[in-house]
């Protein structure tokens, strides 16, 4: 009984190893830090915007007529040509402000990420700092090696409604 205790022991210890390890070999992958460096370029494209340079955003998008867009005004928008729009709107606000991300989970595969996250920070409504605080998600396509944005869901901001 001893043995098979110590048998046991062993091989739980050898799976959680393997699994440690194996998210350890993911965490390091290629694909993951290209993601990050993805993610990071496109919420330095987000306050680029909000001083109303909308170019960062053009770099960040895929410009596929598959994307999608749920920001934080409410709206759904399908497609690059409606999402630049809407895009366009909210560089015209210049709401100026900074918003960064905190990362709460991230999914690489070889071709699609997904990364949730919260976004925080403040905006400038009339003059006044206005703070942000929003759930996020964000999906990251490869195109031509190049990890691209393809979906951004967030909560609703009020003042944008």
């Amino acid at each position: 009984m001893k043995t098979s205790l110590i048998r046991v022991a062993a091989s739980i210890a050898l799976v959680f190893a393997a699994t440690f390890s194996a998210q350890d070999a993911c965490a390091a992958s290629p694909n993951e830090a290209a993601v990050q460096e993805a993610t990071a370029g496109f919420y330095k494209a987000i306050n680029a915007m909000f001083e109303g340079d909308i170019e960062p955003m053009k770099e960040v998008w895929s410009h596929a007529d598959d994307i999608t867009y749920m920001g934080p005004d409410g709206t759904v928008e399908v497609g690059w040509e409606k999402t630049l729009a809407d895009l366009n709107g909210q560089a015209k606000m210049k709401l100026g402000g900074e918003i960064r991300h905190e990362q709460i989970m991230l999914k690489v595969g070889p071709e699609l990420a997904v990364m949730e996250c919260r976004e925080i920070g403040q905006n400038v409504v009339d003059g006044e700092p206005v703070k942000v605080s929003l759930r996020a998600t964000n999906v990251f396509r490869k195109e031509h090696g190049v990890w691209k944005l393809v979906g951004h869901h967030t909560d609703k901001l009020p003042f944008l409604e």
